[in-house]
């Protein structure tokens, strides 16, 4: 009996595998690295407080 033979198992291996494809067209193949771009994008740079 194949996994793949339930009708709700079915849409939600298509939709995963469809959700996973418009991600990676609208990060580009880039967005594979270690995330730094994403980061970058969205959290400003870190800066430390004055010693007191």
């Amino acid at each position: 009996m194949s996994i793949l033979k339930n009708e709700v198992s079915r849409f939600f291996a298509l939709g995963f595998a469809g959700g996973a494809a418009l991600v990676m067209a609208t990060m580009g193949l880039g967005g594979l690295g270690d995330g730094s771009d994403l980061a970058r994008g969205l959290v400003p740079q870190a800066e430390a407080a004055a010693a007191q």
